[in-house]
This record gives structure tokens, sequence and C-alpha cells, in this order.
């Protein structure tokens, strides 16, 4: 740890000024600062503790929190709470000036200068993000967010002031105003407290939780809290009698044991009433008690004396002494009929698993000697920080803010289900993930190439839920290269969300920079110049493309113009007459369905990766000779050969495709058409109408009257069919009807 070697650039501490309401909290002098380090820490820095004290006193001045209390008193008290987790100097130091930066005249610069870059980079990453101009407020906890996790990633003793600094704000809200403590307690709630029960400091979730359960539910909490005052009161007796038997069953078998009873916290049981919408009284494990052995040996024989003394409940058990949690959560959990019918909940583990479990990642010794940073140190010993990095990486893969908030709520909030790989290999999934997640779990490319799965030797759906314990088999194709963008809406974890939209835009892109490909090909064809990707390559900067997909793709787009790759090319390229281009277009168009070696391009219809639309007034049904009109940034509009619309595009030939009908005829797809229909005004004519069309498997999608004179409706009809054979005869059943005047096919 590097530290300021010039003192004297940090004055002696001011004399205490009067604050203009009486202050509220007794704040802490140097001296007790420094002695609650030693008390864990004997070779702490006390010069770095004392200037870093002085220097924040006299940064934040005469500030005032909203009780009226110093400001300094609120950095203290967070340095306060770490210390009693036991951390390093540094991280002490970074609580005491993590507020500098952002809400004093204090500089990285000069933090550096004074403390030294490790503190100067801790203090920086806690600075919140200021001027940040969003469209909402939780775009701006997005954003906070995402710097916080990126700082946490550069150097973990971050999250550990980031919650200490919260936790703090959370036992002094009441002097916030209502809207301000509602908004604070929803944040805490749904991103501070989840990310400490990540990180594995169980403590500190509980107390966040409980403060924010009190501001939000107020009504709730004081009931709840209530209860479980009087229920302790009355099994007073019984707590005690089953510590004593657990002790004395656990002596004589020759293991010495520490007992612990412990009752569930407030919202841990709010939650679980309305998860099961179950009362207070149906819930049967509000009181656990925590064996604390010396070994993990004496854990399972532990587990084997109460077996074997206390009935079992089946269903109950679960060893994460073996499999461990992904936050580094190590016990064994078991629930046995103890005294008086009781079910008794235990929980049997080591003293270093309680510690670990109660301060997660904040259990870990900074203050001794050790190889590397913390964070090394972490990232060799700490599972909980496994998942850290693996939200950092989503990070760059979220299109927007939101997005990246959503999932990783998503991920903080789920419990986990653990499966294995066939090779054995444990895959640690959100609860509720399925298949698809367990996928890219193991590899993006497995993903990508999954086509179906076995779990646990049984054929199975992509989409199944997965349970504890499942062994999964993802089957893969080489035929596959990108998944289908509807698993985006099937996957639970952001990683999978983030490779399947990944790798639909990959997809999307090598489709349009295929259409674009093809339409300059069929330019330099048609112009009779030689084409080359060794040539385009050169001409890139023209084009201001980085690649030759680059320029394929915006060509497939319509952002850029095939005439304008030919002139980068070839700088005396001239564009032919355009009546001629789009004469042979519309030729070619009339031609393309009887050669079936035609280089037009197939299209499926509206469900195609490559964006494809219809005519907006009119639409296209095989059958029809089509054209494509390329739209930027839409794809292809198809029209019929015969559409009025073609002539506003007569001045731009280069958008004007090939494209044919490709259907399959085991699947049959309707496609849309428009008529026009006069119809006589008489009661039931409309119904007429549409039972001719329903009868004939045709399905309306809209229709639009207009009165034309007391004994006529224009009628326009927007409905689907399968081709220009299906639409003709139901045309000539509506010429057939006497309350049909006339009807005609609208190709606008």
């Amino acid at each position: 740890m590097q530290a300021a070697a010039d003192t004297a650039a940090v004055a002696p501490a001011p004399a205490p000024r009067r604050a203009t309401r009486t202050s509220r909290v007794k704040m802490m002098r140097q001296y007790d600062l420094v002695d609650r380090v030693r008390a864990y820490n004997p070779d702490t820095d006390e010069d770095l503790l004392n200037r870093a004290y002085v220097y924040a006193m006299m940064a934040h001045g005469e500030q005032k929190r909203a009780s009226g209390d110093p400001y300094f008193s609120h950095p203290l008290e967070v340095a306060a709470i770490l210390t009693d987790l036991k951390l390093d100097d540094a991280t002490i130091v970074a609580a005491l000036l993590h507020d500098t930066i952002e809400d004093t005249e204090s500089t990285r610069a000069e933090i550096d200068q004074l403390f030294g870059p490790e503190i100067g980079a801790l203090v920086e990453g806690l600075t919140k993000l200021k001027r940040l101009e969003l469209v909402s407020r939780e775009a701006k906890q997005a954003e906070n967010l995402r710097k916080l996790l990126l700082a946490i990633s550069d150097d973990v003793r971050v999250l550990l002031v980031k919650l200490a600094d919260r936790l703090h704000n959370m036992r002094t809200m009441e002097f916030m105003p209502p809207a301000s403590r509602r908004r604070i307690a929803e944040e805490t709630l749904d991103i501070y407290a989840p990310l400490a029960g990540r990180m594995g400091m169980q403590e500190m979730r509980e107390e966040l939780e409980d403060l924010s359960f009190r501001i939000l539910d107020p009504e709730a909490h004081a009931v709840v809290t209530q209860r479980l005052d009087a229920l302790a009161e009355r099994n007073r007796n019984l707590i005690g009698e089953i510590e004593a038997q657990l002790v004395a069953s656990l002596k004589k078998n020759g293991i010495s044991a520490i007992v612990k009873g412990r009752r569930k916290q407030p919202f841990s049981i709010w939650v679980k009433m309305e998860r099961k919408s179950v009362g207070f009284e149906q819930l049967s494990d509000i009181f656990g008690f925590r064996v604390i052995l010396n070994s993990v040996a004496e854990c399972y024989r532990a587990l084997g004396i109460v077996h074997t003394n206390w009935p079992v409940v089946p269903g109950r058990f679960k060893d994460y002494i073996s499999t461990p949690k992904q936050n580094d959560y190590r016990s064994i959990h078991t629930t046995v009929i103890g005294p008086g019918n009781q079910r008794v909940e235990l929980q049997i583990r080591t003293e270093e698993m309680d510690r670990v479990n109660e301060y997660g990642i904040a259990a870990h010794a900074f203050y001794k000697d050790g190889v590397g940073s913390p964070t090394e140190r972490l990232k060799r010993e700490s599972n909980a920080f496994a998942w850290l990095r693996h939200t950092v990486e989503v990070l760059s893969e979220s299109a927007n803010p939101e997005e990246f908030l959503e999932h990783t709520k998503m991920e903080l909030f789920h419990d986990q289900v653990f499966c294995f790989t066939p090779k054995g290999k444990l895959i640690a999934l959100p609860r509720y993930a399925n298949v698809i997640d367990f996928a890219y779990a193991v590899h993006t490319d497995v993903g990508n190439s999954a086509v179906g799965c076995k779990i646990n030797g049984k054929f199975a759906p992509l989409s199944t839920e997965l349970q504890n314990g499942d062994e999964v088999v993802v089957l893969t194709s080489k035929a596959q290269s990108a998944p289908p963008s509807a698993w985006e809406s099937l996957a639970v974890t952001g990683k999978a969300k983030a490779a399947i939209r990944r790798a639909t835009r990959a997809a999307v892109r090598d489709q349009y920079a295929g259409l674009g490909r093809r339409i300059v090909e069929r330019l330099f064809m048609r112009a009779k110049i030689a084409y080359a990707d060794d040539k385009l390559k050169g001409a890139l900067p023209r084009l201001a493309r980085a690649s030759i997909e680059d320029v394929m793709a915006a060509v497939g787009r319509g952002e850029m113009k095939a005439s304008d790759v030919a002139r980068a090319m070839y700088p005396d390229y001239k564009e032919e007459a355009r009546q001629n281009v789009i004469k042979g277009a519309a030729a070619k168009a009339k031609t393309v369905e009887a050669s079936p070696k035609s280089p037009a391009i197939p299209i499926r219809g509206i469900n195609s990766d490559l964006p494809v639309k219809f005519a907006p007034n009119g639409g296209a049904v095989p059958g029809d000779r089509i054209v494509g009109i390329v739209t930027k940034g839409e794809g292809i509009t198809i029209y019929p050969i015969q559409s009025l619309a073609l002539k506003d595009f007569e001045e731009e030939p280069e958008r004007w495709i090939d494209v044919r009908w490709d259907i399959d005829e085991a699947a049959p797809r309707r496609f849309p058409a428009r008529l026009a229909v006069q119809n006589v005004n008489e009661p039931g004519s409309l119904a007429q109408v549409a039972g001719v069309i329903a009868e004939h498997d045709g399905n309306i999608d809209n229709i639009h009257m207009s009165r034309r004179s007391p004994d006529f409706t224009d009628l326009t009809i927007d409905l689907e069919v399968y081709d220009l054979k299906h639409l003709n005869g139901i045309i000539s059943q509506l010429r057939a009807k006497a309350v049909v005047a006339s009807v005609e096919r609208v190709n606008g």
C-alpha cells in the first residue's frame, strides 16, 4: 500500500464548529478509529489513518447531513462498519474519503498525491456518475450499477465500501423526505441487498432487507415482528431445551459443539408467506439452529448422530459442503422432528464456514500478508467473485442500460440450481433456468448450435426448466450456426440472452451482406465491368467502411447504393440509362418464376431472418409476378409487378432486386391482399361478404367502410390468402352474390 511521504501537506484538525442544530451523533475520535483497526491488525499504519481522518474532516468542512449532523460523521460511520469486518488500512481510508471527489473540491490527483494511487483508485471507483443526462431514473440507476460493477472488477474492496455506505444511509433514513426514503429503499431491496447476498455477506444483506422492509411496508414489518417476538417468548424454554439436547447428544459421542438458536428475519418470513400463500402459523422453520464444529469430518459425524436420534423430514436435506453455493456458502442443512414434535432446522458447519457464510468476501483477511492484490487473491479463493466477473462480461453485450439492469436484477434475485455435464462438471444457474441457459453456460458455441437435449438420459425440449442434480446432455448440429431469435424470450440468464442477441444480429448482418453482394455483383455484370474483392478492399477508405462485409451489409440495408461502390472502385464509372435499367429489372422479374436456376433472391414471407415485408397498399401473394425494393433500415418490400407504387422508384434503379417465391407446400402460409368491394345497402349484406371469405378459408385482417350513396357502400377489405388461385376463387364467389355490385383486387 502506497501513501504520501509528506505528512505536512495535511493541516492539523481545526477546532470543531458548532452545528446550527443539536448533533444527533457522537463522532468517533481519531484514536478510537485507530484502536478499532489495531484490535485486529497490530501492524496498521496509524499515520495513514490519522492523515485520512483529518483530510476528510477538513474537506467536508461545514457540510451537513439531512439530520443536521456534520457530514463527516457519515464517512466516519462507514469506516466503523468496515472495521467490524476487519478490513485492511486502504479500505478504511477509502471509506473515510469516499465522498470527497464527489462532494468536495478534492480531486483524484490530490488523493493520489497524498494517499497513493491505490487509495485514489478506490475512491474514484466509488464516485457516482455526475451530470448524467439519461431519460429515466431506471437508466441512471443502471449506469451507476454498471460503473460500480466495473470498479469492483478492478478492486473488490470498492463493493465493501459501497455496501457499508448504503447500510449507514439506510440506518439514518428517517431524516429524508418520504419520497426519497421510498426510492432509496426500493433500490436497496432491488440491487444492494441481493448483491450483498451474492457476495456471501448474509448479515449485511439481512440488515439491508430489514431496513428496506421497514420503510416500504411498515405495517407488515410491525405485524411480523410482533408475531415473532410473541412466538419467541412462548418458545423460550423449548429453544433452550433443543440447544441443550443437541450439545449433550454430540458430547456423548465425543464431539464438542457450539449450538446457536436463531430466528428468521421479518423480511424473509414475509417473502415466504407471500410466495407460498401461507399464514404465519403455517410456517415451520421460523427458528433454526446452527451447530458449529471443528472440522468437516465432525460435520458429517454430527449429521449421522442427529439423524439417528430424531426423525428426518423428507426432502429437507441439502449438502452445501460438498457442493458449495456460488457465493461460497458452505453448510449442511437438515430438518428433523425434535422435542415436543417440533420441526427443527439445523445448519451444520465449521467455525471457518460460519465466518465466511456471515461475512462472505469480507471474511478474507485482506490485512494479512498474501501474494498479489486482494482482488487477485479473491480470484483464486472466492467462487462469489466468479459470478461478479461473469456479470461484468455481460456489460459489453447489453444493448442498453435498462436491459443490463433487468438481467442483473434477475440474476441477483434468483436462487440457484446445480446441474452437471456428462463429465461431471458442475454448472450453477439461477432458479427457473432451462437447457438453453445451461448450453450457453457451458460455452457460447454450444448454445448457438444446440438443437436438442437429454436430461437424466431422457430426451426433453430445450425450454425444459432444470432441477437440482439434473445431468444435461446438449445435442448440437454444425448445420445450425445461429440460434432462433425466439430463444431470447425463453432464456433466463443474462449471458444466454446476450449471446442470442449477438448471434441474431450477426446472422441478420450476414443476410444483409449476402443481399448487398448480389446487388453489387448484378450491377457490375450489367455494366460489364470486373468486380474483385481485392479491388474493393483498396476502395474502402473512400466508402468510409472498415471491411468488405461492412460495405455489402450497408448496400443490403439500403444505406449505400451499389453505384457508389462502383464509383469508388472505378472513378470513371457512369450509370446506365435509368429507364433501361428499370425495364430490364421488370422484364427479369416477369420471367423469374419460370427459371428455377434464376439468380433471383428467394423469399419466405414476413418471418424470414432478413426483414421482408409486403406492399402496404395491396400486398402480394404467391402466383403474382413480383419485384423487391430495398428500403433503408427496413429490408426488402415486395410488390406485384403491376403495382402502381413502383413508379415512385423509377429514379432509383439500384433499389430494384429480383426476387422469387420460395414456398414450402408442406407448411402453407397466408399472404396479404386487398379487395375493393361495392356492396348493396341492405340488412345482412356485410355478413354475406364476410361469410363468403370465411367459407373459403380466407382471413379478414381489417375492413374499412364508406357510404358513397344511399344505396351502396364501398368496402376496403384487407385479407390473407394462400396464393393467387385462392384469392381469385374468393373474388369469383363474391361476384356471384346479389348484394355485391362489384369487386376488384387493389394493387396500390
